[in-house]
C-alpha cells in the first residue's frame, strides 16, 4: 500500500547519496542485504524474547532500513542481478520470520500473553504465504501486486506495537499483532483475487489471439 511512486521518489532522495558513497567504498548490494538481514535477525531474537522492546525496536528499525539501501546501491552501480533479487527476497523472509518468532517467544515465556502469541504466529505464517503467492504468481507470468498489508506496513505496525509496549502502553503489542494478523489474511485474499483476475485476463487474451489466427 505504501509502495507508490511518491514514496519511492522520497526514499530515493535519501538513499541515493548514501548509496553512491557506499559504491565508492566498494560495498556491494549483496553485502548490504546480508548485513541488514543478519542484524535484523540477531536483534529480533536477542532483544524481543527478553522483553527489551524499545532497544529492540530501534536496532531492528536501523537494520530494516538496509532493505531500502541495497536496491539503491544496486542502482548506483548500474547492476541489478537476478541473484541479488532472489537473495533480497530470501533474506526478507528470514528477517520477517525472526521478528515474529522473537515476539512469539516473549508472549509465551515472559509476557504471559498466549492470545497475542497466536496473533504473532498467524502473522508469521500468513505473511510468508503472501510473499510466496506473489513470487509463485510472477513465476507463472501472472500478477499478484498490492494488498492492504505489504512488507513496509508489516514492519511499521509491528515495530510501532513493540515500541509502545516498551514504553508502557497497555496491550499495545496485542493490538498491533492482531491488526497485522487480520490485515495479512485480508491481503492474502486480495492477492488471490488479483491472481485470479490476472489468469482470467491471460486466458481471455489467449482466446482472442486464437480466434484471430483462426
Amino acid at each position: 500500500m505504501l509502495d507508490n511512486l511518491v514514496v519511492r521518489a522520497s526514499v530515493r532522495r535519501v538513499t541515493g547519496p548514501l548509496a553512491r558513497q557506499l559504491v565508492r567504498c566498494g560495498v556491494s548490494p549483496d553485502l548490504v542485504t546480508v548485513v541488514g538481514s543478519v542484524g535484523t535477525v540477531t536483534a529480533a531474537l536477542w532483544f524481543f524474547p527478553a522483553g527489551m522492546f524499545v532497544a529492540g525496536t530501534l536496532v531492528v528499525t536501523v537494520f530494516a532500513l538496509f532493505d531500502l539501501l541495497d536496491g539503491a546501491v544496486a542502482r548506483a552501480r548500474g547492476v541489478c542481478s537476478p541473484f541479488g533479487a532472489v537473495l533480497d527476497s530470501t533474506c526478507d523472509r528470514i528477517a520477517d520470520g525472526s521478528l515474529f518468532a522473537g515476539l512469539t517467544w516473549w508472549c509465551m515465556r515472559l509476557g504471559d500473553q498466549p492470545g497475542t502469541a497466536v496473533a504473532a504466529l498467524i502473522s508469521l505464517v500468513v505473511c510468508q504465504v503472501v510473499s510466496y503467492l506473489k513470487a509463485r504468481a510472477e513465476a507463472s507470468g501472472l500478477s499478484a501486486n498490492g494488498g492492504l498489508v505489504e512488507r513496509p506496513e508489516r514492519l511499521i505496525v509491528a515495530l510501532l506495537g513493540t515500541f509502545l509496549e516498551g514504553i508502557g502502553v497497555p496491550r499495545a503489542l496485542a493490538v498491533s499483532l492482531w491488526l497485522l494478523a487480520v490485515g495479512s489474511v485480508i491481503t492474502l485474499g486480495q492477492r488471490m483475487l488479483a491472481v485470479r483476475r490476472s489468469a482470467a485476463r491471460r486466458a481471455g487474451s489467449a482466446a482472442s489471439t486464437g480466434e484471430e489466427l483462426a
